[in-house]
Order: structure tokens, then C-alpha cells, then sequence
């Protein structure tokens, strides 16, 4: 049964007509064939009996004289009268069981037993024997109701056996005729019935691996049929997944720019304070640049902070350049991420703790990965109290990438919650939709999210990655 239910509509459905006509043609073909015994068994015994009683009208007085000359010459003269009753064997015995007479002298001749017939031939009544091709009757003569004898007889049964044999062929040959042509109808017709589903079908494997296209408006059929209505119907969802898709993505380049806009005012604060050292560092060049020791302490003090600068603008870049190449994530990703944090865990005088370190690249595209980490950091930050701590533990165990993320915080909501395991649409809130791209992201990789109790007292979102097959493109980093 599983087979046939892997089967698909068009083979299934005339499969089962077939069979359905196959077991209704069988049960009509044998009503057909025993009706037809029926009828061939009793005009057989109507012609035996007849056969039967002329005989026994003449054969009474012969059999009391025992007189085997006359009841030869009756049996001689009936061939010729019931030739149409076909009769092989025609044997009189006397009233000791004994052969009186027969039409065969020489197998049965006078004094000899009476041979055997089948157990079940009852007097008065024709039994047929397929294999013999015969068909048996007995008639016992009576004078007075005393037995005096009785008369056994063999029809040759073959013309109607061979009658019963070409109707069975013939209910065979038109049986598998009609239930050919019904398996062909029904294929025809159903390949016609499924084609729209197939169509439908079609459309909808092709949006397992890229966008959902409408059906062309070409192809649907008139709006009141069930087809017209369904094709309809899809193609409303298509648009309106087309739509969300086109508002998340709107929506995740705003929060993109978003956190841009938030860390520009931490990268100004990051500049600005070794920008001021760097001016003091040029003053005092121009007034004591004569002196060795304080010309190498300034020029050591302008690399520092322009290494310093560097890293931040450089930071900044990978993560929101949009002209990037894939490339596998490394250690200088995660030590990028506390850069970018930093400003704002300095607002609220948050502690960074950072565990864990990749000792070798991991085959998973490192820019969507560092906004997801990014993007789950910085709601850490914001939901964790002044001077609290956030944490961030990575590691690359098996053929996966994990990254737990914690704070002091209060807690997720329930509706967060839901929102990170796929189960709420975005609420109009900002976080809310942050939440949903961030998931998003994530299952575009292939990962996934959970969230639970941090040790610290908040939450925890732990992101499992798995690793990809081959390794990224590797990416120059420059500023420019």
C-alpha cells in the first residue's frame, strides 16, 4: 500500500479503476458462467430424459423376457432417433445388475457386471464430468413397482463444455477490453483533472529554492471554477509573500543603517578622545621636536592612536560595507565585535566578558554571522542594567559554529521568545522587528536560535551555525 501511495494521481487513480473493474468484471463473469451451467445442465437433462423415457416405453417388456436381441435392435434404432442427444454409451442390465444388452457389444458384453459410474450420478437426473467430458444418467425400470431392471447411459458433453469454454474467453477478451480502455479513459481524464494541481505544484517547488511567482493570469481559468479559485487564491499569498519579503528586507537595511547611526555617535567618542592626545602630541613636537627622548615618546603616542583609529574605521567597514566577498568568519571577527559593542557598553558602564576563541576559520559567511552577533549584542546591551555585564562564549565544535550571548538583564519576554523560534509576526516596535530579521538571518544560514535562563540572572540566546562545505572567499581588508 505504501507503493501505491507513492504513486502519483494519474497512475494511481486508473490503477485503481482497473482493479475496480477487473474484480466487478470477475464477479459478472461468474454469474454469467454458472447462469450459463445452469441453463446448459438442465437442457442436457431434458434432452437425457427424453432420451431416457423412449427407451424405457420400449425396453419394458424385452428385459422381462431377458430377450438381449430386441433391446439391442431398440438401442440400434434409438441412435438414429436421438442422434441429437449425442450418445456414447447405452447399457440395459436385467434385475441381478448384469449386462442385458448394450450399443457397445464389444467393451460390454452380455453377463458381464455393470460398470462403474461416478458416486454422485443419481437416478432420473444428468451429471457432467468436465475432465471425461461425459455427461452420466440412470433410469431404472419399473413394472408394478417392482425393479426389473435399469438403463445407463453416457452423452458426449463436449460440444457444450467447448460452448462454456468460448464464453469464458469471450467474457475474458471483452472484460480486459473494456477494462483497458476504462484505465485509458480514466488516465486521460485524470491527467486532465490534475494538470492545475500539477501546475500548482510546480510553482510551489520552485519557491522552496528562490521567490514565489504568480501563476500567469493566462492560465487560470474562470473565477467560478474550484481550480479558478485556488489559482486565485495562490496567487493572493504570492503577493503578499512577495510583499513581506520586500518589507523585511526594507526593513532590515533600515535596522542595518539603524545600528550604523547608533555606533557612529560610540566611533565619534572612540576617535575623538586619541584625536585630542594627537593634537597635544603635535603641540609639544613643535616646541620640544629638538629632544630625542620626548620626539620618540610623541611619535609613539601619534602610532598608538592612529593604529587606534585605524582599527576602528576598520571595523566599522566590514561590517557594513556592502560591496563585501564571502569569506569563512576568524578570531579577528569576534575580537572586531567588542570594538563595535564597546561605545555602547560604555554608556551604561557595562562589563564585556569575551570567552572563547576560534583557533581556526570557520567555513559560514562571516558577514551575516557578525550582524547576527552584532544585532543580539547590542540588544544585550540595551537590556542590561548600569553596570552590568554582558557575556559572549563562541567555539566551533563538530560541523557546527555556537555562540551563546547573556546579560543581567530582566529577562526576555514571551513574545520575544516567539518571535526567535518563528512562531509571532513582528510587532510595530522597533526591537520586535530586530528580532524577527535577526531570526531570519539566522535560519538563512541554516542555524538556529534558543533562548533561555542566563547564569547572570537574564537571558541567554545561544546561535548554532552549521559549518558549510568549502571554505569562504577570503576578503582584503583596507581603508580607503
Amino acid at each position: 500500500m505504501r507503493r501505491l501511495g507513492a504513486l502519483p494521481l494519474a497512475i494511481r487513480i486508473p490503477l485503481l479503476v482497473a482493479i475496480l473493474m477487473i474484480a466487478v468484471g470477475a464477479v459478472a463473469s461468474e454469474r454469467v458462467l454458472s447462469r450459463l451451467q445452469e441453463v446448459q445442465e438442465r437442457q442436457l437433462s431434458d434432452l437425457t430424459d427424453a432420451y431416457l423415457d423412449g427407451l424405457a416405453s420400449s425396453l419394458v417388456d424385452p428385459v422381462l423376457r431377458e430377450d438381449p436381441w430386441e433391446v439391442f435392435d431398440i438401442l440400434d434404432r434409438a441412435r438414429g432417433l436421438y442422434a441429437a442427444v449425442r450418445p456414447l454409451e447405452t447399457i440395459v442390465l436385467d434385475d441381478r445388475g448384469t449386462v442385458l444388452a448394450a450399443s457397445d457389444p464389444r467393451r460390454f458384453p452380455i453377463g458381464s457386471p455393470a460398470p462403474s459410474q461416478p458416486d454422485d450420478v443419481a437416478a432420473d437426473a444428468a451429471h457432467v464430468d468436465e475432465e471425461e467430458a461425459r455427461a452420466y444418467a440412470r433410469r431404472t425400470l419399473t413394472v408394478e413397482g417392482r425393479e426389473v431392471g435399469s438403463i445407463l447411459v453416457a452423452i458426449d458433453a463436449a460440444p457444450i463444455l467447448e460452448e462454456r469454454r468460448g464464453v469464458f474467453y469471450t467474457l475474458l477478451a471483452s472484460n480486459a477490453a473494456v477494462t483497458l480502455a476504462a484505465a485509458a479513459l480514466g488516465s486521460i481524464a485524470v491527467r486532465r483533472m490534475v494538470r492545475p494541481i500539477r501546475m500548482l505544484g510546480t510553482h510551489l517547488t520552485q519557491a522552496l529554492d528562490g521567490p514565489v511567482s504568480p501563476i500567469p493570469a493566462a492560465m487560470i481559468p474562470a473565477p467560478g471554477t474550484e481550480v479558478g479559485r485556488l489559482f486565485r487564491s495562490y496567487n493572493a499569498l504570492a503577493l503578499a509573500i512577495g510583499e513581506r519579503d520586500a518589507l523585511l528586507a526594507r526593513a532590515a537595511e533600515e535596522e542595518r543603517l539603524a545600528s550604523l547611526g547608533r555606533l557612529a555617535s560610540g566611533m565619534a567618542h572612540e576617535i575623538n578622545n586619541p584625536l585630542g592626545g594627537l593634537f597635544n602630541a603635535l603641540d609639544t613636537l613643535r616646541v620640544h621636536g629638538d629632544k630625542a627622548a620626548i620626539r620618540k615618546g610623541s611619535v609613539d603616542l601619534l602610532d598608538r592612536g592612529l593604529k587606534g583609529i585605524r582599527d576602528v574605521v576598520r571595523t566599522t567597514l566590514a561590517t557594513y560595507r556592502p560591496d563585501r566577498e564571502l569569506r569563512p568568519l576568524r578570531q579577528a571577527d569576534i575580537d572586531d565585535l567588542r570594538i563595535l559593542v564597546r561605545p555602547e557598553a560604555g554608556r551604561k558602564q557595562l562589563a564585556l566578558d569575551f570567552s572563547g576563541r576560534l583557533d581556526t576559520d570557520v567555513p559560514i559567511d562571516a558577514f551575516q554571522l557578525r550582524q547576527v552577533l552584532l544585532n543580539v549584542l547590542l540588544n544585550a546591551c540595551r537590556a542590561a542594567p548600569e553596570g552590568g555585564t554582558v557575556r559572549m562564549t563562541v567555539g566551533a565544535q563538530g560541523a557546527s559554529f555556537t555562540a551563546s550571548i547573556e546579560d543581567d538583564g530582566p529577562g526576555l519576554p514571551e513574545d520575544a521568545e516567539q518571535i526567535l523560534k518563528g512562531g509571532l509576526k513582528p510587532t510595530t516596535d522597533r526591537s520586535g522587528l530586530g528580532l524577527v530579521i535577526t531570526s531570519r538571518m539566522v535560519r538563512d544560514l541554516g542555524g538556529s536560535l534558543a533562548a533561555g535562563t542566563s547564569t547572570l540572572g537574564g537571558a541567554r540566546i545561544t546561535i548554532t551555525i552549521p559549518m558549510a562545505a568549502g571554505d569562504a572567499a577570503p576578503e582584503v581588508l583596507h581603508v580607503a
